[in-house]
């Protein structure tokens, strides 16, 4: 299967083919909107865009995309809300339903759409909770509403939540959703965690048994010399206590790279640091008899060489150890087209106080596929969840990931007070609020990044609490970059202004901001000056002329939501989609928004005649633009 082919995956079948998920992925971007504080500490439950009519509207995207998780928390005590699902810009929603109903009214179904009741508040009551996981691609746009606002500061208040959604450059093999699709195979998939959940596929085994590693010992358990994949890693030990998890690492080596691939303690592999409970996800976690799984496909195309070092005081065993090995799948596996899988360097357990831990740090391309983070404070008993979880991509300064709280990255609800458990895409372990260990498969809605991939979360409501962290994200990469950076516009520099040949119709005049950014640096005060229009402006970019598009990366002000503008390329206008960003801060002003140019409108050239024509959208009244980094995709 060719990338092109791969990258037509989306919506179901991206979900089942979970033995494509090695393959690089062009023209795709992962955004999170949700009840984030705008002012940075940790309001985290005012969760609407605007109001249109009588309905408050959650989530709006033009263009095509694809939501794979829906979260909404909310007291007993709160009134229910009716969710609406607008597809294609259509005046009537094709898909109505109560938090209720999922679980039960198709094809929100069990095990990739549920209700149930999550932990006490603080006395405020138990909090309902629905996540769905049910994939709903869109070609045209998408908009959420509820018809009441969702808020959640006290009982009788409306919730809060998150949709986490791709977005794509191409409309091209996009079907909307109807509610109708088929959706048997993903759940039969979904409903057998703890299976391999790629097509079956002839293997080999590499087993061994009453494998005894002494300390400081080192063992490899698998060394191939020709092209295959890893198709599945199983252990069972003695037992899966805590050392264990943490003192033995697993070690991989792809190609005869210089540093290992994976390098991190098994508990990593198998989806579990602290060993309390045999809780796991589709494609890692250890089971209830106590047998260790990772499902997740490994090519390599010349070796692969996997060795366990105990790293521990004591003597390890394990009575079995088994690698299976295909070559089955080295046609869907193209050198080049594929990413090597690997773990980032591991983030021991240490507090960074005042700023967030940034549990990885992804430099390449590639895509981020399973994430695991573990929580302590001082003593038992303390609230320690709060924490956001912020995901940087490409060097962009705004999140785009950020949830709300670490127990909102792994869709649950207010805090780890509730017994430990799992569902196939999401899991946490641990005694009641400390410590906790988290664990989250992204199968449907990976984090793809061009160029590198900074993953933190804050330690309390707003780092303002001690809290120590440790883990690891587990992702397909290789080294090189997916794009660069080709060129930079910056308004309000008359030389800048003057090589890009920057005109504007309909100017509102230039002015100077003092503002922040959302995020761990939200207290960094940076000034620029820009420039707004109510009509349309124009400039002259460089890119690379073998280009497979051109993304636009842009500061701009966002005091106003529904900015949105049409761009145009040589004259000829984009028509999958509108550049528009429906959110707003009042607070933390600066934002960093993108708009990626499909390959057809930029092969070939060397420079591109952008504009953009302001499209009155609500309450904005005009476009603004501070700065314009323009990246040509490799």
């Amino acid at each position: 299967m060719s990338m092109e082919q791969a990258g037509s995956l989306r919506g179901i079948a991206n979900m089942e083919r979970f033995d494509l998920l090695p393959l690089l992925r062009d023209g795709v971007q992962v955004h999170y909107e949700g009840s984030i504080d705008k002012q940075g500490y940790n309001a985290d439950w005012d969760w609407w865009l605007y109001r249109e009519g009588e309905e408050w509207v959650i989530f709006d995207c033009d263009g095509p995309g694809c939501i794979y998780n829906f979260v909404q928390h909310r007291y007993p005590d709160s009134p229910e809300p009716t969710f609406r699902f607008y597809f294609d810009h259509e005046r009537e929603p094709r898909f109505v339903i109560k938090p209720s109903e999922f679980g039960s009214k198709a094809p929100f179904l069990k095990p990739l759409a549920d209700a149930y009741l999550g932990p006490e508040d603080g006395g405020r009551g138990p909090i309902r909770v629905v996540r769905s996981f049910v994939p709903m691609p869109f070609v045209g746009s998408c908009r959420i509403t509820s018809d009441i606002r969702l808020k959640g500061a006290g009982k009788g208040d409306g919730g809060w939540g998150h949709v986490v959604y791709h977005t794509y450059s191409s409309a091209e093999d996009i079907v909307t959703f109807t509610g109708k699709e088929d959706y048997s195979r993903l759940t039969a998939m979904w409903s057998a965690a703890g299976t391999d959940p790629k097509p079956d596929a002839v293997s080999e085994s590499r087993l061994h048994q009453e494998l005894v590693l002494e300390p400081g010992a080192a063992a490899i358990v698998l060394n191939e010399t020709a092209q295959g994949s890893v198709a599945s890693i199983q252990a069972i030990p003695e037992a899966f206590t805590p050392e264990l998890l943490a003192d033995v690492w697993i070690r991989a080596t792809w190609d005869g790279h210089e540093r290992p691939d994976i390098d991190c303690p098994i508990g990593i592999l198998f989806g579990n640091e602290l060993g309390q409970n045999p809780v796991g996800v589709l494609s890692h976690g250890i089971t209830g008899d106590g047998r260790g799984y990772n499902y997740f496909a490994m090519p390599y195309w010349e070796s692969a060489v996997i060795e366990l070092v105990n790293k521990g005081q004591q003597t390890v065993t394990f009575k079995e150890w088994e690698i299976r090995v295909t070559q089955e799948r080295n046609p869907l596996y193209q050198r080049g087209q594929t990413g090597y899988f690997r773990s980032s360097e591991y983030y021991s357990r240490k507090a960074s106080p005042g700023k967030d831990s940034i549990i990885g740090r992804l430099k390449g391309r590639g895509h981020l596929v399973a994430g695991h983070v573990t929580g302590y404070t001082r003593r038992p008993g303390m609230i320690s969840c709060e924490g956001d979880v912020r995901v940087h991509i490409d060097g962009s300064s705004t999140p785009q990931v950020e949830s709300d709280g670490s127990e909102s990255w792994v869709c649950y609800g207010w805090g780890f007070p509730t017994p430990p458990e799992s569902n196939p895409a999401s899991a946490y372990d641990g005694l009641p609020d400390n410590p906790w260990s988290m664990v989250r498969l992204c199968s449907g809605d990976w984090y793809p990044f061009q160029t590198e991939l900074v993953f933190g979360i804050e330690a309390g409501e707003f780092n303002n609490q001690y809290l120590e962290h440790s883990g690891a994200l587990l992702y397909y990469g290789v080294d090189e970059p997916g794009m660069v950076l080709t060129d930079e516009l910056d308004i309000g520099s008359k030389a800048s202004e003057g090589v890009h040949e920057y005109k504007s119709e309909g100017s509102r005049g230039y002015y100077t901001l003092e503002s922040y950014y959302e995020g761990d640096e939200d207290d960094v005060v940076i000034a620029d000056t820009g420039h707004e229009t109510e009509g349309a402006s124009e400039f002259t970019v460089t890119v690379h002329e073998d280009n497979r598009g051109v993304r636009l990366r842009r500061r701009s002000d966002q005091m106003t939501g529904r900015q949105k503008a049409d761009v145009l390329v040589d004259g000829v206008k984009v028509e999958e989609r509108s550049w528009y960003y429906p959110d707003r801060n009042p607070y933390k002003r600066w934002l960093e928004d993108e708009f990626d140019i499909p390959e057809k409108y930029t092969a070939g050239k060397r420079h591109l005649r952008i504009r953009l024509e302001f499209v009155q959208e609500g309450e904005a009244r005009v476009w603004n633009e501070f700065r314009y980094r323009v990246y040509s995709m490799l």
